[in-house]
């Protein structure tokens, strides 16, 4: 059994089936990547995953329990964390200013330091930050206004502040669109540096089959809302159904 898993999930939005008994079981400590043609299901199905649409039917387990019906904030204790098609930073605060907010959580009508293992107080999550900032490459870049950034350092930025909260599961909604090549093959490297320093299971959308092929273990690809097939990356390249579904013709 995965860390996450799907089970006959189905979803409709009016006479659209968007999603159509998919199944999904991402091994712990592996990259999963989910791809397919566009209007394939991927980002209602990433929706999902992160209780932020609920299903008609079917479930969607992380570590043993449901995300279905969790508030936003309930999913990320959980230990998920999402890194947005978009990067989601305060572009009006500095770097290292963003890398404090994720580090304060609202419990008890409050907001309060986040109770981490080993961090008791906030000069210790001003450490934790900076850290973090040297593990993205990013510390010398702690006074810069994020607003100012590059698109590469935006999302370094963002997942940054993703990891910083310690997840288990690290979902990316397109984490390369927008980029040139010079910053998708940066994103790469980076993903690949986290992976190899934590323990941490990764689960990709993605348009970009270099990025896809690079770094995932295992691909799950959708077409029309149901699952086509689920193999290793060397298995995808040239698989006929995969073919059939983005070129519209059977290899």
């Amino acid at each position: 059994m995965g860390i996450l898993e799907v089970k006959d999930v189905n979803k409709r939005f009016g006479g659209l089936q968007a999603l159509g008994d998919v199944n999904l079981s991402v091994a712990e400590n592996s990259v999963h990547a989910i791809i397919g043609p566009n209007g394939a299901g991927k980002s209602t199905l990433l929706n999902c995953l992160v209780g932020k649409l609920i299903p008609d039917t079917g479930s969607v387990m992380f570590a043993g329990q449901s995300v279905l019906g969790r508030k936003p904030y309930q999913i990320n204790q959980m230990g998920i964390s999402r890194v947005f098609q978009t990067p989601e930073i305060f572009g009006d605060l500095t770097v290292f200013e963003n890398m404090m907010i994720p580090l304060f959580a609202k419990r008890d009508g409050a907001f309060r330091l986040h109770a981490f293992e080993g961090v008791a107080a906030e000069r210790d999550l001003t450490e934790e930050a900076r850290r973090m900032l040297d593990e993205v490459d990013m510390l010398d870049k702690g006074d810069a206004h994020a607003g100012s950034l590059s698109r590469g350092d935006k999302r370094r930025l963002e997942m940054a502040m993703c990891l910083i909260q310690r997840p288990r599961l690290l979902l990316l909604d397109e984490p390369t669109a927008g980029m040139a090549r010079a910053d998708t093959n940066n994103t790469i490297a980076l993903l690949r540096t986290i992976k190899e320093k934590r323990d941490i299971t990764m689960c990709i959308i993605e348009h970009d089959m270099h990025v896809v092929f690079s770094l995932a273990d295992r691909i799950t690809v959708l077409a029309q809302g149901t699952p086509l097939v689920e193999d290793t990356p060397e298995n995808i390249k040239g698989h006929p159904k995969v073919k059939e579904a983005y070129l519209g013709e059977a290899a």
